[in-house]
């Protein structure tokens, strides 16, 4: 019998968030939300910069930035020293990218479903010495995990260095394999680097479990800090190479703030003056979660996508892109799905008339030039969320001419 549980409803939690209570917003996944009580501490912190800044950031900076590297190490499974702050994902995977010792001929293999922001750093960077990123096609709809990582190791060759992969992808919102392919890849000696964007606060993420060299993610997405709040993961065998976004008093030796035992923290901590209440209230985002049982939350949430994801697919007739669940347990997506449209409509227009009519957020993506409505559901949503997009879809799909 399960425990009961103390998850406030949809609606007790929609009171705490700062959202326009006139959207239907639909689309956490792209920059989260982040609940008042969060940023509360938020506005705290930068208060007490402003109040003292020489004090703040001259003497207090580096031992509370300290303090949070420790609590969310903790949150992640991992060690203080292999963790460093930073504002997304994105800039987690540059600084990994921009810092690779590429040689020529060298390639990078990912997947076409990464985030293109992400597979251009590495497409930009790579060829800047003579290497390449290599995009392995994995092919969808997709049945299997086993699929996936067989699609990026065919694409795996004697020159291939790294392989980077989404641990949930952008614009499918499918969890992929990142454990098998780390364990294949360490077994082969390529280096792994992990874009977990969208996985930390939707699905347990223990860092040293999946075993990756890198891992970037963001905690103002699915976790609801603050925006500005990320960080990146490296092993220790990694970090003398890892040169860190901006030259700063970090680098130097002799200064107060160089660090000689960790020069991955040193180098990435101090990056000249910057706002770090974001990074100072993530902790906050993680007790608020854990106050209102987020694991209950979750459960709530994936109904909804689970509804969603039927109905839709009822309206177009179109097959999944994935099954619910595949053999042995693997769970293809938590909070955040999406579902095919079809190939002719217009999805630019389609998202400016769900907005534009109906006040509803919520992105339209594409792969394979195939668009796709992606759809999010967080601890603020509840059925009546769910049931203004279907509405508003039966209307609008059969006027751009779908029909099932």
């Amino acid at each position: 019998m399960p425990l009961p549980s103390n998850a406030p409803s949809a609606e007790a939690l929609r009171a705490e968030f700062l959202l326009d209570p006139g959207v239907v917003f639909l689309n956490h996944g792209s920059f989260g939300a982040t609940p008042e009580p969060v940023f509360a501490e938020y506005l705290y912190w930068q208060r007490e910069l402003e109040r003292q800044p020489v004090e703040f950031l001259g003497r207090r900076a580096d031992g509370l930035l300290d303090e949070v590297r420790v609590s969310m190490a903790a949150y992640l499974g991992c060690q203080p020293e292999n963790l460093v702050l930073n504002p997304n994902a994105t800039t987690g995977i540059n600084v990994v990218a921009r810092s690779f010792p590429f040689q020529p001929g060298d390639e990078i293999v990912g997947t076409d479903l990464e985030y293109g922001a992400c597979a251009r750093a590495w497409e930009w960077f790579a060829a800047k010495q003579g290497a390449s990123y290599v995009p392995a096609h994995v092919e969808l709809p997709v049945t299997a995990p086993e699929a996936v990582v067989d699609a990026v190791f065919a694409a795996v060759t004697p020159r291939t260095r790294a392989i980077f992969l989404s641990h949930i992808t952008s614009g499918t919102a499918l969890r992929l394999p990142v454990e098998a392919v780390v364990r294949r890849a360490r077994e082969m000696g390529i280096l792994t680097v992990i874009d977990g964007a969208h996985a930390v606060g939707q699905i347990l993420v223990d860092l040293e479990a999946i075993g990756a060299d890198f891992y970037a993610s963001n905690f103002h997405k699915w976790l609801c800090a603050p925006k500005g709040s990320g960080f990146l993961y490296a092993r220790p065998e990694h970090h003398a190479w890892l040169e860190g976004p901006i030259v700063s008093w970090g680098w130097v030796e002799g200064n107060e703030r160089y660090r000689p035992e960790s020069q991955f923290v040193s180098r990435n901590q101090m990056q000249g003056t910057r706002d770090l209440a974001a990074f100072l209230a993530t902790p906050s985002a993680v007790a608020f979660q854990e106050a209102r049982d987020w694991d209950a939350v979750r459960d709530r949430c994936h109904a909804l996508v689970l509804e969603a994801r039927e109905r839709i697919l009822a309206m177009t007739g179109l097959p999944p892109i994935s099954p619910v669940e595949s053999d042995g347990g693997y769970r293809w997506f938590r909070q955040m799905a999406a579902a095919p449209l079809p190939a002719g409509i217009d999805g630019f227009e389609l998202k400016r008339r769900l907005y534009d009519d109906f006040r509803i957020e919520i992105p339209i993506t594409w792969w394979d030039e195939q668009p796709a409505i992606r759809f999010s559901f967080q601890g603020y949503n509840c059925q009546s969320d769910l049931d203004a997009l279907l509405e508003a879809l039966e209307q609008l799909l059969p006027a751009m001419g779908v029909t099932t």
